[in-house]
């Protein structure tokens, strides 16, 4: 995706886009859904955002095309530039974000319990 590709998307409704690279040079992009604070930290809920022509564009068998939910959680810290990096959690803080986040939606189901 381009800058100018990734900008419109920013800009559509305010969205935080979160770029990511791997080890192969791929890029990915994910949407900052909702920050979760735990223990002192910020961790991000991330959600993919994927091309639909770049979908499962191999043409394999291998069932990676199906709809599944790109989710990833990351651990929000600030550099020594002072800018804000994202990083892989813990297991520990996982779990603890993951336990956060499933009462946050306990609490939205059951908002008088």
């Amino acid at each position: 995706m381009s800058e100018k590709e990734m900008q419109a998307l920013e800009e559509e409704d305010d969205a935080i886009i979160v770029e990511f690279t791997d080890g192969d040079g791929n890029t990915y992009l994910y949407e900052q859904e909702m920050i979760i604070p735990v223990n002192g930290g910020k961790f991000a809920l991330l959600i993919g955002i994927h091309d639909e022509e770049d979908e499962h564009a191999h043409g394999c068998a291998c069932g990676c095309g199906e709809e599944e939910d790109d989710v990833l959680i990351a651990k929000i810290v600030v550099n020594e530039d002072g800018e804000e990096e994202y990083v892989e959690p813990t297991d520990e803080e996982f779990e603890a974000v993951q336990d956060a986040y499933d009462a946050l939606l306990d609490e939205e189901e059951n908002p008088e319990e």
